[in-house]
């Protein structure tokens, strides 16, 4: 059987989960074409080779309008959990990135991306995932959810890109390892919350997870939605044999290598 494992020992974050997949592509910079062809609008994919630790894998930068988010704000490069509108007007004046989307205008913006109709369904069962979470944090109903930075640009281009590159590989069956979500606290647009965030504890029940020495937000929301959409198995590595392997990287330099590690081949 066609197996997909995901190693989620570092986290997960739509642009490392992203890059991972892409470098199971036959060929990347196709890819990353046919990625940009997808009409999102603003967005621009830019595949950049990342070493962590000494591995070479792949790093997704997601420009919007031609400008890349300031990176050294965020854990991973997924922009859920950090107060844009404080930093943006103090520190670099871009505060158009981070336009808040509901649910209706999220569905807009999906309606009219040159995807198929599953893939957009895809896109849409995982902004669901993260509207419930969300409206399970801050007790109000999902009509009144406002994605914050989950509704940004760039987040949309990350669960499309995971969408349209799951849908490529089209894996029999998807395993991931227990998650890390890291440990200490993150700083939204609420204030200061515990790791994993609430709407990243909601999403991962029912899901094997564990916290540690590295105090940082490993998983956000659109990597644990991400997730729970797709995998249908957390647990140990089946006997398989593998013929691809991907590193996505995430931003930040830890004393381990910051990256979610992607395994395609065939299980019993």
């Amino acid at each position: 059987m066609r197996t997909l494992y995901i190693d989620c020992g570092m986290g997960a974050a739509g642009d490392m989960l992203t890059a991972a997949l892409l470098e199971l592509a036959d060929n990347k910079d196709e890819m990353v074409k046919a990625l940009n062809g997808l009409g999102i609008p603003g967005v621009t994919y830019v595949a950049e080779d990342a070493v962590k630790c000494g591995i070479k894998g792949t790093h997704m930068a997601v420009r919007f309008n031609g400008a890349e988010e300031d990176e050294h704000m965020h854990e991973h490069h997924d922009h859920e959990h950090h107060d844009h509108e404080h930093h943006d007007h103090e520190h670099h004046n871009h505060e158009h990135h981070h336009e808040h989307h509901g649910m209706h205008d999220i569905e807009h913006i999906v309606s009219h991306i040159n995807v198929s109709d599953k893939i957009k369904k895809d896109i849409l069962s995982v902004y669901n995932l993260i509207a419930e979470a969300e409206s399970d944090a801050h007790g109000c109903p999902i009509s009144e959810i406002h994605f914050h930075e989950v509704g940004s640009m760039d987040a949309i281009a990350d669960v499309t890109a995971v969408c349209f590159l799951m849908d490529k590989l089209n894996a029999e069956k998807v395993i991931a390892s227990p998650v890390h979500v890291g440990a200490g606290t993150v700083k939204c647009a609420h204030g200061i919350l515990p790791v994993p965030a609430p709407a990243t504890a909601y999403i991962l029940r029912n899901v094997p997870i564990y916290g540690g020495e590295i105090k940082s937000e490993l998983c956000t929301p659109t990597g644990a939605a991400l997730l729970k959409h797709f995998v249908s198995e957390f647990g140990n590595m089946p006997v398989m044999t593998t013929d691809r392997i991907g590193y996505g990287m995430g931003k930040k330099d830890f004393e381990r290598a910051n990256c979610v590690r992607v395994m395609l081949g065939d299980a019993k």
